[in-house]
């Protein structure tokens, strides 16, 4: 029996639209992930970009569970002394809604060059708006 292994040129890409209004972030976080890895396609190669492109609208009105909204902090540093900080996960809210989900699924994909070349497939918006129109997105409901 042989090990068929694909190309780069075989690979077929799909748009996938999602609404992340009233879904928990990290249900809506894995199924991302796992489309933009393409681990539901027959032919996954685990060290190949393969995956799909997934736009998500609403991100602002994402879910969160328990006490995340005042509990939840992200943490970054400048590199200077004193350079540390947190911000809450209702300032984050606030200021860059887009970054709440993106932070999510960038901890579901590989650490390495593949999992930042992932990110890229991955189109985020705080409205119902998005300009993907012309990609056709097919739109996935909650299962």
């Amino acid at each position: 029996m042989q090990t068929t292994s694909i190309r780069p040129g075989e690979i077929t890409r799909q748009w996938y639209l999602l609404d992340a209004e009233d879904q928990v972030l990290g249900r809506l976080a894995s199924k991302v992930a796992q489309l933009l890895r393409g681990k539901s396609k027959p032919h996954f190669t685990p060290h190949m970009d393969m995956g799909d492109f997934v736009i998500i609208i609403n991100a602002s009105k994402v879910k969160v569970t328990g006490n995340k909204d005042t509990d939840k902090t992200y943490f970054s540093h400048s590199g200077y002394p004193g350079g540390a900080r947190q911000i809450d996960l209702n300032e984050v809210r606030q200021k860059h809604p887009e970054k709440i989900i993106r932070n999510a699924v960038r901890g579901m994909l590989p650490h390495n060059r593949l999992g930042r070349s992932l990110l890229n497939h991955l189109k985020i918006y705080s409205a119902n708006e998005h300009p993907h129109i012309a990609q056709q997105p097919q739109l996935l409901t909650n299962q």
